[in-house]
């Protein structure tokens, strides 16, 4: 009889003690004991000597791997995860923004970091009606550590925004219809808001003026378009509408918020602020002496308008820890990648280049409830400062 190769018969000798070869392990590792298999593919197959053949190249080499396991269900059995909320837990494989983080929210082709940056840096250059220096000043003041964001002290005795040409600005197009759609909403949770067909109308104007008639928002649905995302722009549109403005319970069981809302105009949960990113608003209230700036624990390097920044703030008698802004970009910018990162890195980091420096946006899914074919309405999206 000829002799077997050494490694055939290391194979033999591990399945004569751990494996039974009539079934794969192929999509089923992590899993409990099933016995509609002849073996099994989880830790315990070890002990009880009736591991699948392919177990340890399956299940153990790949345990680690996202290989062929880009969106799978939540295991606690497995090491380390590939779906959708791994980064927000930091349990992703470590092969997950490789193999995985690319795929496009929308069932389009495959949509890499680097296409991201470089949209995003379009976009960055079509930002026409950003604030420049003579029509913005702000002064950030006190810089304070992680640890002392939850301190509720005052470190800033003058307001964080020293001058805003508001003539200059809010005459503009898409400044005036975010203006118009922003003072339409309850900030406390648990109470419905009630939107009247001109507050509708609204919506529809701020989504024509922001990504139809602007040189951004017409580059943002043309990547979009080219990657499959969308087939046309009257879809584009009526998506962004649904996603971002598709009311949804955060309390209580009442349509009491929305992604615009939340993000935008910011709410009152729990007695604390929730959301609120974005710095037109910020501006308004402090103006009105609603906001009271308190401290910054974040300063991005940029040096001119659009910078980012982390500001801890009291409103109107509730605290905000971190409230992470793009500050001094125009509302078509703002939206503009709040959406991108949206729609093709869902519930994840989202790693965009703003100026030639790295900006990454954090985003969220509202799971409870969807619109359309099982879609998710967006929880929540904000620039990530470094301990995010």
């Amino acid at each position: 009889m000829k002799a077997l190769p050494l490694i055939a018969l290391c194979v033999i000798l591990i399945c004569q003690t751990y494996c039974n070869s009539l079934d794969s392990c192929e999509g089923r590792c992590g899993y409990g004991t099933d016995e509609n298999f002849s073996c099994q593919c989880n830790t315990a197959c070890e002990r009880f000597k009736d591991c699948c053949s392919d177990y340890a190249e399956v299940c153990k080499t790949a345990a680690t791997s996202c290989k062929g396991r880009c969106g799978e269900k939540y295991n606690s059995a497995n090491k380390c995860h590939c779906n959708s909320k791994c980064s927000q837990y930091n349990n992703c494989c470590g092969d997950y923004d490789d193999l995985c983080n690319g795929k496009c929210g929308g069932g389009g082709s495959v949509i890499t970091d680097a296409e991201l940056k470089a949209i995003s840096e379009a976009l960055y250059v079509l930002d026409s009606n950003k604030a420049s220096a003579s029509e913005l000043i702000i002064d950030p003041q006190a810089l304070v550590h992680d640890s002392q964001t939850s301190s509720k002290d005052d470190f800033a005795p003058k307001p964080f925004f020293s001058f805003l040409d508001e003539k200059a600005l809010f005459s503009r197009p898409t400044y005036a219809a975010f203006l118009a759609v922003l003072d339409n909403y309850n900030r406390m949770t648990g109470q419905t808001e009630v939107l009247s067909p001109q507050q509708l109308a609204e919506q529809d104007t701020f989504l024509r003026e922001t990504m139809s008639n602007t040189e951004l928002g017409r580059e943002l649905f043309a990547f979009l378009y080219t990657k499959g995302v969308y087939a046309t722009e009257e879809d584009f549109i009526y998506d962004l509408k649904m996603m971002w403005f598709g009311l949804y319970s955060r309390n209580n069981n009442k349509l009491d918020s929305s992604g615009f809302e939340h993000i935008f105009a910011g709410e009152i949960k729990g007695g604390k602020v929730s959301g609120f990113h974005n710095w037109i608003q910020f501006y308004l209230l402090e103006k009105r002496e609603k906001l009271n700036y308190y401290s910054h624990s974040f300063n991005g390097p940029w040096i001119t308008y659009p910078d980012v920044l982390g500001l801890q703030f009291m409103w109107d008698g509730y605290y905000k820890q971190v409230g992470s802004a793009v500050i001094g970009c125009s509302p078509e910018f703002d939206f503009a990648v709040y959406s991108l990162c949206y729609i093709t890195r869902p519930g994840r980091h989202c790693r965009l280049s703003m100026g030639g420096k790295e900006l990454i946006i954090q985003t969220y899914t509202w799971d409870n409830s969807s619109y359309g074919d099982g879609k998710k309405f967006i929880g929540s999206a904000f620039p990530a400062t470094p301990r995010n």
